[in-house]
């Protein structure tokens, strides 16, 4: 029996996270887009989303958590049912205009439905880093100086929708997160000279755009963000407090303690 929860499921560990707090949650997922809940969901084209409005409100569905990474599947005009034909116009308006303005699109269109839309850290209490989280050896002056700088940087490119993350050594910028996502950016800075970073090993800053809608797609770390920032060669990364998830928490601080690195939180203006 459904407690009105439905499970929107995507890639990685959110989502069986989140089934496993709530096991009466139903699971769905899309046509395309690999879940690891795939196998107790029902899948539906995202071109036929008015049969999965259908399908979820048949099933007693009221509210919805989207969970997980997901990459824009193709869309093939040709198969679009009555629904996708209607909302057609306002998706392919927000996705030029950027992740956020796509996800808050898609979160209006499911309101729109009458599904409350949840964010998982809403349902899953302690998911995101909490404020005065310090682990690790204690970052230097320079390196207090090069996450003000990064933190600056995100603050400045929020309103253009890019990424949600930067390194900087030497107070230059090594990277910013663009669309191919964190495991790019972290294996570019790892090779970037060592003259650029001016004698400083640097740091890597995450936090969620200025005015992003939390619901969806907040700022993810876990054990591969901390092994991938030690291989890069930073000192550690600096996290938005409450507004960052943590996975696999007991494994990631102990990977940071392993490797050398700090991972601290701050409230972000």
């Amino acid at each position: 029996m459904t407690d009105g929860l439905a499970i929107l499921a995507c890639g990685g560990a959110l989502p069986v996270l989140l089934a496993r707090a709530h096991p009466d949650a139903l699971h769905y997922t899309l046509r395309g887009v690999p879940s690891e809940l795939s196998g107790s969901a029902q899948e539906f084209p995202l071109e036929k989303i008015g049969s999965l409005f259908a399908a979820m409100k048949e099933a007693g569905v009221r509210r919805m958590v989207f969970a997980g990474s997901l990459s824009r599947p193709t869309l093939n005009p040709a198969e679009f049912d009555a629904e996708m034909t209607r909302i057609a116009p306002g998706l392919m308006a927000a996705i030029p205009q950027g992740d956020d303005a796509l996800l808050r699109f898609v979160i209006a269109t499911f309101e729109e439905q009458g599904f409350e839309v949840l964010g998982a850290h809403d349902l899953l209490p302690g998911l995101t880093v909490e404020q005065g989280l310090a682990v690790g050896p204690a970052p230097s002056e320079a390196e207090l100086a090069d996450t003000a700088r990064a933190t600056h940087i995100l603050h400045e490119i929020s309103p253009l929708d890019i990424g949600q993350s930067c390194a900087v050594a030497g107070g230059l910028c090594l990277g910013i997160e663009t669309v191919q996502g964190t495991d790019a950016l972290l294996a570019y800075v790892a090779q970037a000279p060592a003259a650029l970073r001016r004698g400083q090993r640097g740091v890597y800053v995450k936090a969620p755009k200025v005015g992003q809608d939390l619901r969806i797609d907040m700022p993810t770390i876990g054990p591969s963000t901390i092994a991938a920032v030690a291989d890069a060669g930073l000192a550690g990364l600096v996290v938005a407090a409450e507004k960052v998830v943590i996975l696999e928490r007991e494994a990631t601080v102990a990977l940071a303690q392993e490797r050398g690195i700090f991972l601290i939180s701050q409230i972000f203006a």
